[in-house]
């Protein structure tokens, strides 16, 4: 009589009920009303009916949304021009030996020298994806897909920092290969590049050099006015 009474109450309990039906089940088998085959039944049919209900709540969640989180920002490069340029640079900065280097794309040789930067300074790269594709001038994607393909090739490993109910914590991305690694200690690519925003282009500065160089005077044209005045003094 009570097992089915229990039953009929986990089929329509909601999740905060769910934990009073079982302390219930529990006290009245220590009663002696239920039988221990009851009581199991009745623990995997309230647990089942646990896992159903848990993914069927979402607090918090608004009608039409699939997370509690707010939606994630597109992110865009205010100025392409100047993200390419970076990126290229970056690219080809010497970021790991060359046999590893060709196995990937400009893009994703930009990525690798932003995180080589990170574990030469501190051991390890802590940046979140957002910050890493921001500093290498590429997207989201690009930079997930470049540390996946160089786990995927056994170069570094990823810890991933969950927390459940909350936002994530950034990944840990650490070098594991030898040969990478040597090739940091021995300074390759070790050229400080700052943020992309914080950068001069290199088209600025090649003009601010053509503008300074444009105002010295010639060594030629120097010679040349010593020797006329020489000449009117002597005349």
């Amino acid at each position: 009589m009570f097992a089915e009474q229990f039953t009929a109450a986990i089929t329509t309990a909601s999740l905060h009920s769910l934990d009073h039906l079982s302390k219930a089940i529990w006290q009245s088998h220590g009663a002696g009303a239920i039988t221990d085959a009851d009581a199991q039944r009745l623990a995997e049919t309230l647990e089942a009916r646990r896992t159903i209900a848990r993914a069927a709540h979402k607090p918090g969640l608004a009608p039409g949304r699939l997370s509690i989180f707010p939606p994630r920002r597109v992110q865009r490069s205010p100025d392409k021009a100047r993200s390419l340029e970076r990126r290229r640079t970056l690219a080809f900065s010497g970021v790991m030996p060359p046999q590893l280097a060709c196995r990937f794309t400009t893009g994703e040789l930009a990525v690798m020298r932003v995180v080589a930067d990170a574990v030469r300074e501190n051991g390890q790269c802590v940046k979140t994806i957002p910050e890493i594709a921001a500093r290498a001038g590429v997207c989201r994607a690009t930079a997930q897909n470049a540390i996946r393909e160089a786990a995927r090739q056994g170069l570094l490993v990823v810890q991933e920092r969950r927390r459940e109910g909350r936002r994530n914590d950034a990944n840990v991305v650490r070098i594991v290969s030898a040969e990478w690694r040597a090739w940091i200690h021995r300074g390759g690519g070790s050229k400080f590049f700052g943020p992309t925003d914080n950068q001069n282009s290199f088209q600025e500065r090649s003009g601010l050099r053509e503008q300074q160089r444009s105002k010295r005077p010639s060594q030629k044209g120097g010679k040349t006015d010593h020797r006329e005045a020489a000449d009117r003094l002597t005349a």
